[in-house]
């Protein structure tokens, strides 16, 4: 076979993949699906990642009077909420060790003051205790208030749910912590007086100077107008 005939060949191959890519560009310019600007539905539980990675920053939320909703938490539901935390954690009294930290006696405990668990950097560096409030911020997304932890669950979105939670998890202990008392109501502001009340008499407790001088001028006016006035 001579060079024309490889010739023919080699252009006929060549030929043929460019009008593949040409129809692959032209089908796929036709027929793009357009993509939905929120999805259809949202998964409890799942927090979507942000397009630089890591997990998404939660929103910031006023945070529980506990000395009120501790009170009427629904210990019950937060013991099923729980299921979601033993496929890592004991949530018994034996505190044993599994993928995570046992959490019997959390609530008030030192944070990574397990024995003979491996906590990540970031757990350790973070310090400070397992109050109400940190278990609170804590449990809506882990991951993004203390970046870098090992515990890649993607956390409890309602507070309602992490509120019982949490009143398990104080119940779930030898000695529960103690519940805090309410916080005091906000004091109500001072009432402004009602438009068009009657200002004091003059000379009345309470009365103020200038209210009484004007009060004794058109007194003293009608009094020069009657005969016998001085300077009459």
């Amino acid at each position: 076979m001579d060079s024309f005939e490889w010739n023919k060949i080699i252009g006929a191959v060549l030929g043929t993949a460019i009008f593949i890519f040409v129809v692959r560009v032209v089908a796929e310019g036709i027929y793009e699906p357009e993509k939905p600007a929120k999805p259809g539905y949202v998964v409890e539980g799942v927090v979507e990642n942000p397009a630089g990675g890591g997990a998404a920053a939660p929103a910031e939320e006023a945070l529980p009077d506990w000395g009120t909703v501790l009170a009427k938490a629904d210990a019950g539901a937060g013991k099923a909420t729980s299921s979601k935390c033993e496929a890592c954690h004991d949530t018994s009294s034996a505190k044993t060790i599994k993928i995570g930290p046992p959490l019997f006696g959390v609530v008030d405990r030192p944070r990574a003051s397990i024995a003979g668990f491996s906590y990540s950097g970031a757990m350790k560096a973070k310090g400070g205790t397992w109050t109400y409030d940190e278990l609170f911020k804590f449990l809506k997304s882990p991951g993004a208030y203390i970046p870098g932890t090992k515990m890649s669950f993607a956390g409890i979105s309602r507070a309602e749910d992490r509120i019982n939670l949490i009143a398990f998890l104080r119940t779930n202990a030898d000695s529960p912590a103690p519940i805090p008392a309410p916080k005091p109501a906000a004091a109500a502001p001072a009432a402004a007086p009602a438009a068009g009340a009657a200002a004091p008499a003059a000379g009345a407790p309470g009365a103020k100077p200038a209210d009484a001088a004007k009060t004794a001028a058109p007194a003293a006016a009608d009094a020069a107008k009657k005969p016998g006035a001085a300077g009459n």
